[in-house]
């Protein structure tokens, strides 16, 4: 069982060193298959975001299941979690920073809290924020952070 790993903490660590020392990973030749090559892995794209000075993301499954039927739904298809979402898109196009931010629906983020909605607010400068929010009522301070977040 020793012999066993050591040898394969050999191959590990020769597998290791081909790796870093070429840009293809090379696996030693084994007693029942031909020498095997793996291609290097492509690099992820990137780009620099339009929205570079925050995302707002909105938990959509907050409203759907704890407001259900009640109040908090604006109408049959319009729930309070998407009317925010909507009335902060606008409030950034009206002042200008729409582009800068960027409002972003999701889908469950964990949280769950009782009669709020979960916002996170992300940015580069802060870092990130998650608030409990009202939908309807404290959309006005939720917005002064956004816009606190911009200075």
């Amino acid at each position: 069982m020793k012999k066993l790993l050591k040898r394969i903490k050999a191959l590990i660590r020769k597998i290791f060193q081909q790796f870093s020392s070429t840009s293809e990973l090379s696996l030693p030749p084994s007693d029942h298959s031909p020498e095997t090559r793996i291609p290097p892995i492509p690099p992820v794209p990137s780009f620099a975001p339009q929205w570079e000075n925050g995302l707002v993301l909105v938990c959509s499954q907050c409203t759907v299941e704890q407001f259900a039927g009640s109040s908090h739904r604006i109408n049959r298809s319009i729930t309070a979690t998407e009317e925010l979402q909507n009335w902060l898109k606008s409030r950034l196009k009206f002042d200008g920073l729409w582009g800068k931010y960027r409002v972003i629906s999701t889908s469950c983020l964990g949280i769950c809290p009782q009669s709020r909605v979960v916002v996170v607010l992300r940015n580069h400068l802060v870092g990130q924020q998650c608030l409990f929010v009202d939908p309807q009522s404290d959309r006005e301070i939720l917005y002064s952070y956004i816009k606190q977040m911009n200075q």
